[in-house]
């Protein structure tokens, strides 16, 4: 693997920290919005168009948080013949909470066992979908810090976005994305260039600790999301500009100094108002935009406008999602297949993203191109970093790995069932119902989940959850490296 490191490499800082391989996990069946709108009652497009949503995947009481992150967890490690004693570093993003002790990433260390392995640091990272880039931020910095023993990291974001019966139901969607941090990276962090902003907000919010729903104010968390936005993208250009004028260039920053663009996407409408935003902050940081030819035409109306009074201003919005329709379509548009096609995953949902704009280019597409990350998680934190993508396109390179394993995305999505809206609905309150017990079988059926799924077998009594694993093939016998445990084996449960 290209981020594989000696131990007498421990010296020198790390070169190129950062994504190594990536694999991503949504479940096997989903809900149409279109019949969604119908069976909802609502007009036509109100989730298509006016979401820009077009599918959402959803789990039954037959996956839990645990079961999503030893799907991903495993398919990385098996896809990149990773042995697990390879990894010294472990960390796990999520707001999907079933218990308030005990750790989903203590969960995931049955898949160590086999391997002796114990000596993996790290443990659950929690703030609404900011969690998962929190926990690679730490990864990054363990593996550039004088505690990295030359082991690779492990970052996992996974969540089940749920809603109660209402508005905000179809944003919700589910998922798991699991990413290898190491030197040498296909994708590198930009040391130095993260514009963050953290503010105290109650847009989003679970109190309710029984309950899998959050508490959503959301005009507010549409105005905290893009004055995070704003922050975020100010400091950024300010850190970029110190570093620019070190090396002597006075030049300005801008979107186009960005080959790609991705953010975290409740939905994607907003993530094309987001990127409309960002062009809104360029016009009116620029000391003389020209406004008669160029990006700029015809927005001279708007040169006045104070950024904070327009979240909610429709003729801004307008005009400048008018205006960056191109950006939008080159630098953004193909990020949000995972998006569309899955709904909001949470704490993954950038990750999709990311994954979504890798999976439709090839390698030599892609190669040396910057590509800015937008994170955000309701409460609220937020951060605006960038990643540099390797130069090196040669076949069997690190590049041309990651872009390879991820080719499958399209393919894997149109492979889901299509299930009824009604039948969704009695998934959700089936969910709603089963959560929290105890003592509880799961009555979904396995058969239709992928093989290689991770699935609830029962709870007991005390609350202690156990898992089987569908096989990677149905007519073959379990493979011998396959991680058992008392409670967790791969098994067909009848």
């Amino acid at each position: 693997m290209p981020g594989s490191a000696a131990i007498s490499c421990l010296g020198p800082w790390p070169k190129d920290v950062g994504i190594i391989a990536m694999e991503l996990y949504f479940p096997s069946q989903y809900v149409d919005q279109t019949e969604l709108e119908q069976a909802d009652g609502v007009s036509a497009g109100k989730y298509t168009v006016g979401l820009g949503q077009d599918r959402m995947g959803f789990c039954s009481d037959r996956e839990d948080i645990n079961s999503l992150c030893l799907t991903v967890v495993q398919r990385l490690m098996e896809r990149n013949s990773l042995s697990y004693d390879s990894v010294g570093r472990l960390e796990v993003g999520t707001e999907t909470i079933i218990d308030k002790s005990k750790s989903v990433k203590t969960v995931i260390m049955q898949l160590f066992e086999d391997s002796g392995n114990t000596d993996v640091e790290g443990i659950d990272t929690t703030n609404a979908c900011y969690g998962g880039t929190a926990a690679l931020f730490n990864a990054v910095n363990w593996v550039e810090s004088s505690s990295w023993d030359g082991r690779y990291a492990l970052v996992v974001a996974g969540d089940i976005a749920v809603y109660a019966t209402g508005s905000a139901r179809p944003t919700g969607g589910a998922g798991a994305v699991a990413m290898l941090v190491g030197p040498n990276a296909p994708l590198a962090f930009e040391r130095g260039l993260r514009g963050t902003h953290m503010q105290h907000a109650y847009d989003f919010y679970k109190p309710d600790m029984i309950s899998e729903y959050p508490v959503v104010d959301g005009k507010l968390s549409i105005e905290c999301y893009l004055s995070a936005l704003d922050r975020c993208y100010s400091v950024y250009r300010n850190k970029i500009h110190a570093q620019w004028q070190r090396e002597g260039s006075e030049e300005r920053f801008s979107l186009d100094d960005f080959d790609h663009l991705v953010f975290h996407s409740p939905y994607c409408k907003l993530v094309q108002k987001s990127l409309a935003r960002l062009m809104l902050n360029d016009f009116l940081s620029h000391p003389s935009p020209n406004t008669e030819t160029g990006p700029f035409t015809g927005l001279d109306a708007f040169r006045d406008i104070k950024p904070e009074e327009t979240y909610f201003d429709r003729d801004v919005e307008k005009a400048f999602m008018k205006a960056s329709a191109d950006l939008f379509e080159r630098k953004t548009k193909s990020s949000l297949l995972i998006s569309n096609q899955n709904g909001n995953m949470y704490t993954p949902s950038v990750y999709g993203c990311l994954a979504s704009l890798i999976a439709q280019r090839t390698s030599s597409q892609i190669a040396g191109q910057r590509v800015g990350v937008f994170s955000y998680g309701s409460g609220f934190a937020a951060t605006l970093y960038s990643l540099r993508v390797t130069q090196d396109h040669t076949p069997g390179s690190g590049l041309d790995k990651l872009v390879s394993s991820l080719s499958d995305l399209k393919v894997r999505l149109d492979s889901r069932k299509k299930v009824s809206p009604a039948v969704f609905s009695e998934n959700m309150k089936l969910r709603e119902e089963t959560h929290h017990l105890a003592s509880y079988v799961p009555r979904s059926s396995v058969e239709d989940l992928f093989p290689g799924t991770w699935y609830l077998t029962r709870v007991d009594d005390k609350h202690r959850r156990e898992y089987a694993r569908r096989p990677l093939d149905d007519d073959l016998p379990a493979e011998p490296e396959v991680v058992r445990s008392s409670t967790a084996t791969e098994v067909q449960d009848k």
